[in-house]
C-alpha cells in the first residue's frame, strides 16, 4: 500500500519514522523523500496489514499520513503518446508498448505530479 507521510516543522528533526518502525515492527520501502529544515514529505510502501498500526504510531507523533489510492488519470483524447511522461517518471509508471503506444501502470504511481507538469498536451491529472 502506498502512503504519503507529511512531517511539520516542529517535528522534522525528530526520528519519528524510526520510532514508528521500532514500535510497530513495520517494514517500509521509501520510494521518494523530500526533507529540509522546515518540512518533510515521504512516499513509501507499507504492508496493507500493518497500515493501521503504523499510521497510528506516526500520527501520535504529529505526522499526517494519507493513502495514495487516487491514481493518475490520462485523457485519451488529449494524449498524443509522445512519451514525455516516460522520461520523467521516477517510478516508471509509463512505458512504451510494442506498438509504441504509451502504457500506464497506475498501481506504481506515487502521485509526485512530475508527469503532469511535463505533459505538453495537459493529458494527465491526479484524481481527487
Amino acid at each position: 500500500m502506498k502512503i504519503k507521510i507529511n512531517v511539520a516543522t516542529d517535528i522534522v528533526v525528530k526520528p519519528i519514522i524510526a520510532e514508528a518502525i521500532i514500535e510497530t515492527g513495520t517494514l517500509l520501502n521509501i520510494s521518494q523523500a523530500h526533507i529540509n529544515s522546515t518540512k518533510g514529505e515521504i512516499t513509501a510502501d507499507v504492508p496493507e496489514d500493518d497500515f493501521g498500526k503504523f499510521k497510528d504510531a506516526l500520527t501520535s507523533r504529529g505526522a499526517e499520513v494519507s493513502v495514495l489510492d487516487k491514481p493518475i488519470l490520462r485523457d485519451e483524447d488529449e494524449c498524443v503518446e509522445c512519451g514525455a511522461c516516460i522520461s520523467v517518471c521516477p517510478v516508471k509508471v509509463f512505458t512504451f508498448g510494442e506498438d509504441w503506444s504509451v502504457n500506464l501502470d497506475e498501481e506504481n504511481c506515487i502521485q509526485c505530479g512530475t508527469c503532469i507538469e511535463m505533459c505538453p498536451h495537459s493529458a494527465l491529472t491526479l484524481e481527487h
